[in-house]
């Protein structure tokens, strides 16, 4: 029965062609109106329990009449997981790919960054939470790799604070799953109301996370324990680049030393 309903409604009626390329501001602020009612619906109903009537219904117009801006459902979880996901991953990279900007400091503005997307759009990013395992193959697909593409900005920045001897010895993969959890929480406790503005719980997380990892300003050692731990890093951080400098001979064969 589903697939049938889905079916009627992915085709779009003859009598109304949608042409894509034909954009006018009001035509952008319909499609903009049509995809707050679908998330909200989304939300309430779920992906499965929405139909493109019910989205028609909450718009006042026929479905035909939809069918001029929206061809299926898919298609604005396709714009949902743009907005979370895939303009996110792709703002990271150009963040992190300045490299005259130094590690901890492109560590705090791509933290802000992800962090001022969840506050902005916290309903938006637990929808597309909630409905991960009934997202269409292709759109999960898009999702993943947009996810993937988040949590390798971070690993790669927080590699590059290590490098620096800016950040302690991390195991960077956990580090960066830890600074983007703490980001994305802010979807299920940050509210308005609260008192704290958006720019203020940006400013604070982004601080927390790069202090989750950076060296000690002053490398005191308190006694004999604190010596031994401060050797310890020192020993971590050359095994390290040691294993580092062992991969990258062998990527490399035939050049000896």
């Amino acid at each position: 029965m589903k697939s049938a309903r889905r079916k009627r409604e992915a085709a779009v009626p003859a009598s109304e062609p949608r042409d894509v390329n034909a954009r006018t501001p009001r035509s952008n602020l319909v499609e903009n109106e049509i995809f707050e009612r679908a998330t909200q619906l989304f939300a309430e109903r779920g992906f499965s329990g929405t139909s493109l009537q019910d989205i028609a219904d909450a718009m006042g117009m026929t479905r035909p009449a939809l069918y001029y801006y929206v061809k299926n459902k898919d298609e604005l979880l396709v714009k949902l997981v743009a907005e979370i996901t895939e303009s996110p991953a792709r703002q990271l990279g150009v963040i992190n790919g300045d490299k005259s900007v130094g590690p901890l400091d492109r560590l705090r503005a791509m933290t802000r960054l992800i962090v001022s997307q969840v506050a902005d759009n916290p309903s938006r990013f637990l929808l597309l939470v909630r409905s991960e395992s009934n997202l269409p193959a292709e759109v999960a697909q898009v999702h993943v790799r947009g996810r993937r593409k988040v949590l390798a900005e971070f690993v790669e920045v927080i590699d590059d604070a290590v490098r620096a001897g800016l950040s302690r010895p991390v195991d960077s993969r956990v580090a960066a799953l830890g600074i983007i959890g703490l980001s994305n929480w802010v979807a299920w406790w940050h509210h308005p109301k609260d008192g704290r503005t958006a720019d203020e719980i940006c400013d604070e997380l982004a601080e927390m996370a790069v202090q989750s990892i950076a060296q000690p300003v002053a490398r005191k050692a308190p006694g004999i324990e604190g010596a031994i731990k401060l050797l310890r890093q020192d020993l971590e951080l050359l095994e390290r680049a040691a294993a580092e400098g062992e991969k990258g001979r062998k990527k490399t064969p035939g050049k000896s030393s």
